[in-house]
């Protein structure tokens, strides 16, 4: 699967061009460009759509720009047939705002300030639900729920006990980079240096989560060993 192409739109100079480094960091994304008011941004994205243009497929957008607001921004761009993902990306918590935001089909809501471990949590489940549904069909009613539920897989403050959101965020990733092999428990273990019942513990959760799946791992003597795979992959 090709990179998803982000559009950061951020007034904020110094933040802008932290979310930028923030997806360079990131498996499976490459930054498209950087849009200081709502104008760039739409101007950026029409000019992704021309001829021999790579695209855009994701912006991160911040809901106080100069010029407009990015929930307007954000209906300006679906009356214009424009049906770019989008992830809010702001320190507004005013419930009729977030509202807006899930009328609007904006896919996700991260609030500021932010780790960079929850940054890569909510684009992880974005990248996941992203290649469940990057076919032109979808095969039966499981993979469309597998894909929404991809994108609930942020765990905030919901993580089982003894389970942190950033060692989740790194496994999230070596799962990632293993694709299209599986890892076992304890070849993830060795990589983070964590116990195998820890890493498996991850594991588990992913896959209850619907960020990774099962599988056996046959051709050594003895009892198969579990291995694990990152969903969509």
């Amino acid at each position: 699967m090709s990179a998803i192409r982000v559009l950061v739109v951020e007034d904020e100079p110094l933040t802008a061009e932290a979310h930028a480094a923030y997806v360079g960091r990131l498996d499976g994304f490459e930054l498209a460009g950087v849009a200081h008011t709502g104008s760039a941004a739409i101007r950026a994205l029409r000019e992704a759509t021309g001829a021999g243009s790579p695209g855009i497929d994701l912006i991160l957008l911040d809901v106080n720009l100069p010029d407009t607001t990015g929930i307007e921004l954000c209906r300006h761009l679906r009356a214009a047939g424009i049906e770019t993902d989008v992830v809010a990306v702001t320190a507004v918590r005013d419930a009729a705002v977030v509202r807006s935001a899930v009328s609007l089909g904006i896919v996700q809501y991260l609030i500021k300030p932010f780790t960079f471990a929850s940054f890569a949590e909510k684009l992880g489940a974005y990248r996941d639900y992203h290649a469940r549904l990057g076919g032109s069909v979808v095969t039966d009613q499981s993979e469309i729920d597998s894909s929404f539920a991809a994108l609930r897989s942020s765990t905030g403050g919901e993580l089982p006990k003894g389970l942190t959101a950033a060692t989740l965020g790194q496994v999230r990733e070596v799962l990632r980079s293993a694709a299209p092999a599986g890892m076992s428990a304890s070849e993830l273990g060795a990589r983070l240096s964590l116990s195998r019942v820890t890493a498996r513990r991850y594991l588990e959760h992913l896959t209850d989560t619907g960020a990774a799946v099962r599988g056996q791992r046959y051709g050594a003597p003895g009892r198969p060993e579990v291995e694990y795979r990152a969903a969509g992959r």
